[in-house]
């Protein structure tokens, strides 16, 4: 007669990303193995931040779904003023703590809660916003339309999708940038009151 196993499941070992640049420069940090999280690609966040190496300094950034951190983390390791990090799975948000306090950041924070529930209790602004949600959920426009009061009067947002999702919609604000690479497509949009800038 065959006995069932009581053995608890082997834990999953922690997976590894690498920052690209600014002062953490080539630091491997380690993030939870969560279904649905895929951090930005090492070329990605290379073309990412090359958009935005004039608007880092001095600005209070947000990783609204924050997953690994890779894009947050970046953003501090490149200048960024603070940033908020949010981030609802909590073995994901535990271990990004972790590696924040392995790194000595101070102008950090992580929520650990949906990121609806975020916005709706929060009172900041912020200058750059990080959106790239896990792509089976469809969360592009909900969390779009919760930004409304929370971004500064040049804010930028960055918006990471499967290329062949179509844009959301944000009223009144302009496509400055875009770039497709493989399955993913990254857009980067400004206030249209904003000087337009071209796009690559």
């Amino acid at each position: 007669m065959a006995r069932s196993s009581s053995r608890k499941p082997t834990p999953q070992p922690l997976s590894q990303l690498r920052i690209i640049g600014g002062q953490w420069r080539g630091r491997k940090l380690q993030f939870a193995p969560v279904e649905g999280l895929r951090p930005t690609g090492d070329r990605l966040r290379e073309t990412l931040f090359n958009w935005l190496q004039f608007y880092l300094p001095t600005a209070h950034c947000l990783d609204l779904f924050a997953g690994s951190g890779a894009l947050g983390l970046e953003a501090l390791s490149r200048g960024a003023a603070s940033v908020d990090f949010v981030e609802l799975n909590p073995h994901a948000a535990r271990t990004l703590k972790q590696q924040l306090q392995l790194l000595g950041a101070q102008r950090a924070q992580v929520y650990n809660c949906e990121a609806a529930d975020f916005l709706a209790s929060s009172d900041k602004q912020y200058d750059i916003v990080f959106i790239d949600p896990p792509f089976a959920k469809d969360l592009w426009q909900e969390s779009l339309s919760a930004l409304e009061g929370h971004l500064s009067a040049e804010a930028l947002i960055y918006i990471e999708t499967p290329h062949n999702t179509p844009p959301p919609v944000l009223p009144n604000w302009q496509l400055i940038k875009e770039k497709r690479a493989g399955q993913v497509c990254m857009r980067l949009y400004s206030d249209s009151s904003t000087k337009q800038r071209s796009t690559e």
